[in-house]
């Protein structure tokens, strides 16, 4: 095991297994990608949360003005957490081994654009999928205010949803169960908890069976139009989002409701 702050790696034989503890670091997550990527040891990724938590965000005062929020306005504080949220995307879609979500519990936000930045996605049927930017409530928490779904869902989503769908889960930050996307044909599978290790596990077994240089290359090849979407997309996402935490600094911590 290495040691992370926020996350924690382990590795058995070719594969390894990257666990976001409840307070993971963007930075962290962009670090063990790029890193993973370099190491040639290892041919499949795993990435999933703990604590019945694939990920979930922090309380809303970590994001309201007056309070936290006034880190994600400091200019030396937006560029490593947004250039880590470019990097750690970026890292997931080059990278030359697939990448399987093992999606043990809600993902919001950040949580489910790294869900879909993996290659393959197997989620226990009752975890909730939702891009939360919008507002969208997190059971058990303040909700949260608008804003732009700019850590990867305005560029992952219209991938895997037609447009009306795509915009009615971002602009209404609509939830989805995994059964629901299962259905859809948004992932992979959707079983009950007792069943998710062994489902994740045959399909490392499935892809450790097939020759590393041509599944390496196919990656390659199928995720080029993903590449390409995050860097048509994912910086002016970002961009927009650190813009409205502007506007809500400049208002007081209120959301603005009006273009005039």
């Amino acid at each position: 095991m290495e040691e992370f702050r926020s996350l924690r790696l382990d590795r058995e034989g070719p594969v390894a297994t990257v666990t976001m503890l409840r307070r993971h670091s963007h930075e962290e997550i962009a670090e063990v990608f790029t890193r993973l990527r370099a190491d040639d040891s290892v041919r499949v990724v795993v990435l999933t949360g703990s604590d019945g938590e694939f990920h979930v965000p922090g309380p809303a005062a970590d994001y309201l003005l007056p309070g936290g929020g006034h880190k994600l306005t400091d200019p030396h504080h937006a560029w490593r957490t947004f250039s880590a949220i470019i990097r750690g995307h970026q890292a997931m879609a080059e990278m030359e081994k697939p990448v399987i979500a093992r999606v043990n519990g809600p993902a919001y936000g950040f949580g489910q654009s790294l869900a879909f930045a993996c290659d393959l996605i197997v989620a226990q049927d009752d975890a909730v999928f939702m891009d939360h930017h919008m507002g969208g409530p997190i059971p058990g928490r303040t909700k949260f205010f608008s804003n732009v779904p700019g850590d990867g869902g305005c560029a992952l989503i219209p991938l895997f949803l037609t447009p009306c769908k795509a915009k009615e889960y971002l602009m209404l930050a609509k939830p989805y169960t995994a059964v629901e996307l299962e259905r859809m044909g948004i992932i992979n599978y959707a079983v009950p908890a007792a069943q998710l290790d062994a489902k994740v596990q045959e399909m490392v077994q499935g892809l450790l069976a097939r020759g590393s240089f041509a599944l390496a290359w196919t990656k390659r090849l199928a995720n080029r139009h993903v590449v390409e979407q995050l860097n048509r997309v994912l910086d002016a996402g970002v961009g927009y989002e650190m813009v409205a935490f502007l506007q809500r600094e400049k208002l007081g911590g209120k959301d603005p409701t009006t273009l005039d």
